[in-house]
């Protein structure tokens, strides 16, 4: 029954406080606020926001359309494959490391091993998947920091909390919105970091997961018609 008053007191300085900021907090700003707010959650949030943007800028200049599927190399191995020039279809995907030339040279290989028309499919599709696999792997680290940045907010969130009921408990329940302003401008601060953490990168992950499954599609709609002319050109064993 004693905690009641307590609680109610407590939120009633935390309304005098929001309505009413400390002056040094109003000077300074959201820079004072975050000198203010700095511990070791803001820390892993900063790294967290670093490697986030790293990414997205990482991403922004890897997944293209030439880097999954090029255009030039299809047509060309089209040409190469339908003219029977097995060798120079090799040599056109050896240093390529994209979707539709590493299941090309999957195809090509088990073609080699006088697999028969079956198994120049199974490796075809096996390749596929790893390949698409490794590009949508390269963007699963912004879905982790996206959905990671507000639990360490909230973690923030609570050790500021806790900062705010330590003061007032010191106090007797007597303690004034300075007081509290610590335990506070870290609760909301920390919330505010994860949640500016989380949504850019989660934007960014949803952007490039639908832009690496359209262009894996259609490098193994691509894949699979090259695939076709070289399974039909292959003995069966």
């Amino acid at each position: 029954m004693h905690s009641l008053p307590s609680v109610v007191m407590f939120f009633t300085f935390l309304a005098q406080t929001v309505s009413t900021p400390p002056p040094n907090s109003a000077r300074g700003g959201l820079w004072a606020l975050f000198l203010q707010s700095f511990d070791v959650f803001t820390v892993l949030l900063l790294i967290g926001s670093v490697v986030g943007i790293a990414l997205i800028f990482i991403c922004l200049f890897e997944i293209r359309e030439k880097a999954i599927v090029p255009r030039d190399t299809a047509n060309r191995l089209k040409d190469l494959i339908r003219a029977g020039r097995w060798e120079d279809a090799r040599e056109a995907v050896t240093d390529e490391r994209n979707v539709l030339s590493g299941l090309v040279a999957a195809a090509l290989d088990a073609r080699t091993r006088a697999g028969g028309a079956q198994a120049v499919r199974e490796a075809a599709e096996l390749a596929a998947s790893e390949l698409s696999a490794r590009w949508f792997a390269r963007i699963d680290l912004l879905n982790i920091i996206g959905n990671l940045g507000p639990l360490v907010g909230l973690a923030g969130t609570v050790w500021g909390m806790i900062l705010a009921f330590t003061s007032l408990g010191a106090a007797g329940g007597q303690a004034g919105p300075a007081d509290l302003s610590l335990g506070i401008s870290k609760a909301l601060f920390h919330t505010l970091l994860g949640l500016v953490l989380a949504i850019p990168c989660l934007l960014a992950y949803g952007l490039f997961r639908a832009r690496v499954d359209r262009l894996c599609t259609r490098a193994m709609v691509v894949g699979s018609e090259l695939t076709e002319d070289i399974a039909r050109s292959t003995k069966q064993p």
